[in-house]
């Protein structure tokens, strides 16, 4: 293999699918466009449609893609795991699918800011949310999920990400208290969010645990 076909970056890009194979299919090619040599992960959260078809068209037409088929639909947060699990880069750039990639330059500088700073664990654009996953002004700092970088040895050592409203939450929870720090960087200024792509289709999967959330929340508990 030429150096120039070899993978760049130490990190692996992670987009999770469920049945939204144009959204995907979007948030892949944009992606591509500005770095087509950087390891990604594709994975399909049980679809029945015809994701895996498209999946593995990408997989033929884009270098370094690889893909990991679940047999069911474990929901964003522990699917998120399971790639962190699969892939063995240093660091993991988790792309949502409804995302399109506008220009290059941001995972560079987010990957040098994760290998300067010791105590930094993540790094993306920072929100704060309570303790149910609400926003919040004074709350949990989390990198947001839909474009965010995170240290892979670090992760290990915390809470898994969980199928939840927030399924970073309990993550970010455990790395504030055991002193890591995440970094607010404006990814969206690369990347757009077009926003709860998947969510909007199928929801959450959160049933009854889910209007308790947002009741309590409500009330203020």
């Amino acid at each position: 293999m030429a150096d120039d076909q070899k993978p760049q970056l130490n990190t692996a890009v992670v987009v999770v699918n469920f049945q939204t194979p144009d959204l995907l299919s979007n948030a892949v090619a944009s992606f591509r466009s500005v770095y087509p040599a950087v390891l990604m992960l594709i994975v399909d959260n049980g679809s029945r449609d015809n994701s895996r078809k498209v999946i593995e068209g990408m997989q033929s037409r884009y270098a370094h893609t690889s893909a990991l088929f679940l047999e069911k639909n474990i929901f964003h947060g522990p699917a998120m795991h399971r790639a962190a699990r699969e892939v063995k880069s240093d660091f993991l750039f988790f792309l949502d699918s409804d995302t399109e990639t506008r220009r290059g330059g941001f995972l560079e500088v987010m990957l040098k800011e994760l290998q300067e700073e010791k105590n930094l664990y993540a790094i993306g654009r920072v929100n704060h949310v309570n303790k149910r996953g609400f926003p919040a002004e004074e709350g949990t700092a989390i990198v947001l999920s839909p474009y965010m970088m995170v240290k892979r040895e670090i992760y290990f050592t915390l809470p898994p990400f969980e199928h939840r409203g927030m399924p970073t939450l309990g993550n970010f929870s455990a790395a504030q208290q055991r002193g890591w720090v995440v970094l607010d960087f404006p990814i969206q200024e690369y990347i757009e969010h077009k926003g709860r792509g998947t969510a909007s289709l199928f929801g959450y999967g959160l049933g009854m645990r889910g209007k308790v959330e947002y009741l309590l929340n409500k009330i203020g508990l």
